[in-house]
C-alpha cells in the first residue's frame, strides 16, 4: 500500500465525534444530508481543509478568503459572514472539547434542489454547510514516491484550477494512475508540459541555495505553499515562482510536498529517479521549521 501525503493515524475519539450540519450538531453515524443536495448531485460547493493547532485554526483567515472567493466564483450565497462561520467553526470544536491536532474539514455546497438537475434556479434552500473536526495527525514518512500522471491541470475556461471546489475528478484520476503505478501521489503537469502541482498537494524543488515552485497560474491558491513562499521572502531564501521542466526535478537535489494537513512532506524519488541523497535534506528541515514558527506567531 502507498503511503500518500495524507496518510493518518486513526484516532478512536474520532468515534465520538460531533459534526456540525447547517448548525445543528449531529453524532458521526446521525450525520447526513439529503439525496438532493447540489454537492451530491452534482459536486456544486466549495471546501476547506483547516488545521487546529493550540487552541487556534492556522491560517484562518486565508482559507475563509479563499472559500468565499470560490463561492463568489460560482454565484452562490454562503448565507453567513466570515465571522459567523468562523463562530460555528469554535462552536462546534468546543463542543468536542477539541484543541489541538485536530484537522477540520469545512464544506458548503448550493444546497438541496427540488430535482436532480443543474440549473442552480431549481436550489429551493439555503446553503448546505458542513463541519467535520477529526483529531488527525500525519504519519511520519521518510518521504514520498511520486509518479507523473497523464492527466493535466486544465485552463482556467474549462475548470479553472484555482476553484476548489466538491468537483475534483481530474485529481481522483490521477491518483489512480498514481496509485496504480506503485506511487504515493501524482506530479501533474500544466496544459504546456511544464511542472504544476500534485493531486492533492503542492510541489517544490530545491537547486543549489534556491527554492522553486511553479508560477502557479495552473493550481490551487494554496495557503501552505503561499507560506512557505513567505517564510523563505522573510528569511532571505531565494524562491522562484517559475516554469521548469522534469527534467529539473529528476536533478533537484530536493523536493517536498506541502498542505495543510501534514505541512511539508518531502519528495525522495518521481517516476523511479532517486531525488538527491534520496531522504528528508536540508532546506526541507530548515522551512519545516520556519513554517512552524509562522503557525506560532499567528
Amino acid at each position: 500500500m502507498g503511503y500518500g501525503a495524507h496518510t493518518y493515524q486513526d484516532d478512536p475519539r474520532n468515534a465520538q465525534i460531533k459534526i456540525s450540519i447547517n448548525g445543528e450538531l449531529f453524532a458521526r453515524e446521525d450525520a447526513k444530508i439529503s439525496v438532493f443536495d447540489s454537492g451530491f448531485i452534482l459536486g456544486d460547493g466549495v471546501w476547506e481543509g483547516l488545521r487546529l493547532h493550540k487552541g487556534k485554526i492556522a491560517f484562518l483567515q486565508q482559507h475563509l478568503d479563499r472559500l468565499y472567493g470560490g463561492a463568489k466564483a460560482l454565484d452562490m450565497n454562503i448565507g453567513l459572514s466570515q465571522q459567523a462561520l468562523a463562530d460555528r467553526i469554535y462552536a462546534t470544536l468546543k463542543a468536542n472539547e477539541m484543541t489541538d491536532g485536530v484537522h477540520i474539514r469545512l464544506m458548503v455546497t448550493r444546497g438541496t434542489k427540488a430535482t436532480p438537475y443543474q440549473d442552480p434556479r431549481v436550489t429551493i434552500s439555503p446553503a448546505t454547510i458542513v463541519i467535520i473536526p477529526e483529531y488527525k495527525h500525519s504519519i511520519a514518512s521518510n518521504g514520498l514516491r511520486l509518479f507523473t500522471t497523464h492527466v493535466r491541470r486544465g485552463y482556467p475556461d474549462v475548470q479553472d484550477p484555482k476553484l476548489n471546489s466538491h468537483s475534483k475528478l481530474n485529481c481522483i484520476f490521477a491518483c489512480i494512475q498514481a496509485t496504480k503505478a506503485g506511487a504515493d501521489e501524482a506530479l501533474m503537469l500544466d496544459p504546456h508540459g511544464f511542472v504544476s502541482t500534485c493531486n492533492s498537494t503542492h510541489f517544490f524543488i530545491v537547486r543549489g541555495n534556491e527554492v522553486w515552485t511553479s508560477t502557479g497560474d495552473y493550481c490551487l491558491g494554496g495557503i501552505t505553499r503561499s507560506n512557505v513562499i513567505k517564510a523563505c521572502i522573510q528569511n532571505n531564501i531565494p524562491v522562484l515562482q517559475k516554469n521548469f521542466s522534469l527534467t529539473d526535478v529528476y536533478s533537484a537535489d530536493e523536493a517536498f510536498c506541502t498542505g495543510t494537513f501534514a505541512g511539508l512532506s518531502p519528495v525522495i524519488s518521481v517516476d523511479g529517479r532517486t531525488i538527491g541523497q534520496g531522504e528528508r535534506g536540508p532546506m526541507v528541515n530548515q522551512l519545516n521549521e520556519l513554517y512552524h514558527q509562522l503557525i506560532e506567531s499567528e
